[in-house]
């Protein structure tokens, strides 16, 4: 398969998507009003679309971080591993929902330093443990720990990167035509 080659998986929809695959893109559907392209083809493989989906919401609710701090993770993993995708839907969660200041969402998008001082901490350590994956240096961890964050947000960091790494990986593979509410965030590196 070459770089501009993808599978030939089609994506699901709520008629021919596998049962138990359904229920998540019925839920999905209710909390977006719409089901984005990522779900309908992870939605082709139950064990992917399930996974995803509840290590997503986990970490949402659960890793420690504010909305602002989900999003800046959310988007440096996916700039690193250059998912177009994920950069154009958190692009727009980050505007939309989550109250990130557009200096600090453009800067990650560019690859560039984040204006904020703990926002750029955090960016800087995400990027840094997607690229030595997991391999940190002391310095690396005390710089992220004086910033403010504790033992237990490198431990949420870990659970974005899984989450993100399946959908960044199922995104390069199908090709996954980004959504139109996203397409005023489409975004390649």
């Amino acid at each position: 398969m070459s770089n501009t080659e993808s599978i030939s998986l089609e994506p699901a929809t709520l008629d021919n998507a596998p049962e138990s695959s359904k229920e998540i893109l019925k839920e999905a559907k209710g909390n977006l009003g719409f089901i984005p392209n990522m779900y309908k083809y992870m939605a082709q493989n139950p064990s992917l679309l399930d996974s995803y989906y509840h290590a997503y919401n986990s970490f949402r609710e659960q890793a420690g971080f504010s909305p602002q701090e989900q999003e800046v993770i959310l988007l440096s993993i996916s700039y690193e591993n250059g998912c177009h995708y994920c950069m154009a839907a958190h692009s727009f969660l980050a505007e939309n929902a989550s109250n990130v200041p557009e200096d600090v969402t453009r800067a990650i998008r560019n690859g560039d330093l984040v204006p904020d001082t703990k926002l750029a901490a955090l960016s800087k350590f995400v990027r840094t443990m997607v690229v030595n994956r997991g391999e940190v240096s002391d310095e690396e961890l005390a710089n992220f720990l004086d910033a403010g964050y504790e033992d237990k947000h490198i431990l949420g960091v870990i659970t974005a990167i899984g989450v993100k790494t399946l959908s960044n990986y199922m995104n390069h593979v199908t090709k996954t035509p980004v959504d139109d509410v996203f397409e005023g965030h489409s975004w390649s590196k």
